[in-house]
């Protein structure tokens, strides 16, 4: 649910404008500019109520909240190589880890922290942020795209298998091992979003004219959607809807679609109108001359349609999407990385164009909507700031390098600066949620 440079996250922000992602379940919003941060709480009556905002600070490029909570990741231009895990609710800084190359994405759930490098992974325990294994040498992955679900049942971290095609590999966070691969696409993959359970991801590659969805524990294929047939079309976000029915898909045009997870029935309104059209004789042709067509003609007629959309005042911004319900009502909700959040309402029975309910500004103000806030290109130098604080303990500080020697301090400190008795999610007193009424 992540605004990122390549799509996503959802998920890597190296574009130009606000970093804007939502929390796992969709009941908050960050937004990080050249002046700090901010939080936002979605409300009844579709609106945004800020809770917390960081101004006068540094520039943030990454902020990521765990779920309701007082807890926020946090990744600045000024130190694009340290995360600091901050209780914004208190203003403090609980702790922080450095890394000899830039963090690309960072992910959480309540078991872990992942943070994203781009030849390897880190996996961290969210209690005490002791790195409980490393993911190293994965395929070049420049914009940081990764995955984590939501679940810490089925917590699983999807990230690409390769840097030539599409392949998704699905790795359990919790056991530790990887689990399968899956072939998602023939192009290299440009976005990833588990559902709320971790039981399916969505997937779109570079081309972004498909977007299919699988079954984690088999990788096998249940959906799959044709968004356009437009090409160099790249992909914002994808995310499910918290009931895991809908997926939505946002990219650099003005349409966001939204497709339904259902298999199709005769008994359908949308078939029975199709069926009376052009499309829907096309479509009997194609069923009936299968055998005598090329399979990607095929492929094409076999594929679901978007089930709602929306058409967005601008194009070429990229965006982030979410489904969530407000009010008992289901909206899908667009946050722009010109610091724009819009609201929509979505049908869930006859789909179709979404009317636009409620836009917010969570720019702050029109100079921090502008706000380029591009991390420095990532070096390949290193792998991560275990490996390197492992090739100098031992050494004396005072016969490195400069810079050897500040990273052996960076990395000191950083090890030693979690809590011994880890962070204690579960005590309200440490980390209370935190809402509109709070």
């Amino acid at each position: 649910m992540t605004l990122a440079g390549h799509s996503h996250s959802a998920d890597a922000p190296h574009h130009g404008g606000c970093f804007v992602n939502f929390n796992q379940d969709c009941t908050s919003l960050a937004v990080g500019c050249g002046s700090g941060y901010r939080l936002f709480s979605l409300g009844p009556d579709d609106g945004l109520e800020e809770i917390y905002a960081k101004n006068g600070g540094e520039d943030t490029y990454l902020v990521e909240r765990l779920f309701s909570s007082s807890l926020v990741a946090v990744v600045t231009l000024s130190a694009p190589r340290k995360l600091k895990v901050c209780h914004f609710n208190r203003g403090t800084e609980i702790c922080n880890y450095s890394y000899s190359n830039t963090i690309l994405a960072v992910k959480l759930n309540r078991s872990r922290l992942i943070v994203c490098l781009e030849e390897s992974l880190y996996i961290h325990n969210i209690r005490d942020m002791k790195v409980l294994h490393t993911i190293r040498d994965t395929p070049p992955n420049p914009s940081g795209l990764c995955s984590l679900s939501a679940s810490t049942d089925d917590c699983f971290l999807a990230y690409p298998g390769s840097s030539s095609i599409g392949e998704v590999q699905i790795f359990d966070a919790i056991h530790l091992h990887a689990k399968t691969m899956i072939p998602a696409h023939d192009s290299p993959l440009a976005a990833l979003a588990f559902n709320n359970s971790g039981s399916r991801i969505a997937t779109a590659s570079e081309k972004g004219t498909v977007i299919r969805v699988f079954n984690v524990r088999d990788g096998a294929r249940l959906y799959e959607f044709r968004r356009g047939v437009k090409r160099c079309v790249s992909i914002s976000s994808l995310a499910f809807s918290m009931c895991s029915t809908y997926v939505c898909c946002s990219s650099n045009t003005e349409t966001v679609h939204v497709f339904k997870l259902v298999e199709p029935t005769k008994e359908m309104p949308r078939q029975a109108s199709e069926d009376s059209g052009w499309m829907g004789y096309l479509s009997k042709a194609v069923s009936v001359g299968a055998n005598y067509l090329p399979a990607q003609v095929t492929d094409v007629f076999s594929q679901g349609r978007a089930f709602a959309s929306v058409h967005l005042p601008v194009s070429g911004v990229k965006s982030v999407c979410a489904i969530t319900t407000i009010s008992k009502q289901l909206r899908l909700l667009v946050a722009s990385a010109e610091g724009i959040l819009y609201i929509y309402a979505l049908d869930g029975v006859d789909g179709g164009v979404c009317p636009l309910v409620k836009q917010h500004c969570i720019a702050g103000t029109p100079a921090a909507a502008t706000v380029a806030a591009q991390p420095p290109n990532s070096t390949t130098s290193g792998k991560g700031g275990n490996t390197y604080a492992g090739a100098l303990r031992g050494r004396d500080p005072n016969l490195m390098s400069g810079t050897e020697s500040e990273k052996f301090h960076e990395m000191t400190s950083a090890v030693e600066s979690p809590p011994p008795a880890g962070f204690k999610f579960d005590d309200d007193k440490e980390f209370p949620p935190v809402s509109q009424s709070g």
